[in-house]
This record gives structure tokens, sequence and C-alpha cells, in this order.
């Protein structure tokens, strides 16, 4: 379980394929590396990998070819940033809302805004998602824990983002047509779909 609230920016140090899976190295943040273990699980960009192998602040996670295809790992390369976040434990504060690290959809980034206080980036997502958006609701884009902005304008929703956001995630340097791994937050889902079956049993 994740918090969405994304505690560093790490380096992609090495990149390795062999028999469909890609042995991913990361640097993690300066202290970030503290009691690791081999199984343990970390947010790369907001998808949950285990870890396979570490050493002082630098740790490796084995990814297979889905994961590849259905995020935005499978265009990093060696010296790509990515947003971090080690597995929250029992006792941690919840800052952001309670994320699983199971990505839905990759959103496509159309326009970013950048004012002196205040990052706007406006992202188009898949139709069936839709339903699991709202004003003012959670979503999770790249690992990190979000408001939705208001109504859709052209199909685009939009996120706002405070100098501290940009500072710590890869969201300083997002450029239009770039993918954000998309997770949508796990309650509405539920609500929704719950909603939605009790309807078709009334008809």
């Amino acid at each position: 379980m994740f918090t969405g609230i994304v505690q560093g920016l790490g380096q992609v140090t090495a990149i390795a394929d062999r028999g469909g899976i890609r042995r991913l190295t990361v640097q993690l943040p300066e202290g970030r590396g503290h009691s690791l273990e081999i199984g343990a699980s970390v947010a790369i960009n907001g998808v949950c990998l285990t870890v396979v192998g570490f050493d002082v602040d630098s740790v490796s996670f084995d990814v297979i070819d889905e994961t590849l295809r259905l995020t935005n790992l499978g265009g990093l390369s060696e010296g790509s940033f990515v947003n971090t976040e080690r597995a929250a434990r029992f006792g941690d504060e919840i800052g952001g809302h309670v994320l699983s690290g199971h990505i839905h959809a990759l959103a496509e980034v159309v326009r970013v805004e950048p004012t002196e206080a205040n990052l706007a980036i406006w992202w188009r997502a898949p139709d069936n998602l839709h339903k699991y958006l709202m004003p003012k609701g959670y979503v999770a884009l790249n690992g990190c824990s979000l408001t939705l902005g208001d109504t859709p304008s052209n199909g685009l929703w939009s996120i706002h983002l405070i100098p501290e956001t940009r500072r710590l995630t890869t969201f300083g340097t997002t450029e239009p047509g770039d993918w954000l791994n998309l997770e949508i937050d796990s309650q509405t889902q539920a609500i929704v779909d719950t909603i939605e079956r009790v309807l078709e049993h009334r008809q």
C-alpha cells in the first residue's frame, strides 16, 4: 500500500534486458534506502515493484513485458528521473489517499501552463475511465496523489501543482506528449461499479 506522497526523485542508473524481463536499477533519494529488504515494495512512477537487489541507496527491480507495455516504465532510459515512494507502514500518516500501485492506464499530457506559483497540467484519460473521475476527486498520476480540477474541458482533465510538488516530483519537467501512469481512486471505483450493478438489476 502507498499513500501517493512522493518521497523524492530517483534516477535510473542501469537497465538490462534478459529473457523477457527488464532489470531496472534506481538510485533512491538520499536516506530512502534505509532498512531495504529483498521482497519489499517500492513505487516507481506509481508502479508497485518488488525489490530484487539493493546496495546503499540503489535498488533493483525485475519488470515484466506486460508492465513495460502498460506503463511508462518502458520508456525509461539510463539517467531518467522517476517519482519514488517506499511502501507505507502501520502508523504512517496518510497524507494523500490509499494507492495499490496497480496502474489502470496511461494518460497523455496535452497542455502545460506554468505560472510563478502554480503549474497546471491538462491530460487525457481513456474514455472507459471517465466515469471514475470527478471534479475535486482523487487521482494518482505517476504515483502522486492529486486532486482533480474543475469539470473537464474538451475531454481534458487538469491538475494544479504547488512549487513544492513540482520540486519533489517529475512534474517540474513534464511536457506535452508525455505519458503519465494513471491509477484511479479505488473507493470511487467501488462506489461507481456498485451503483451500476444495482441499477442494472432494477431494470
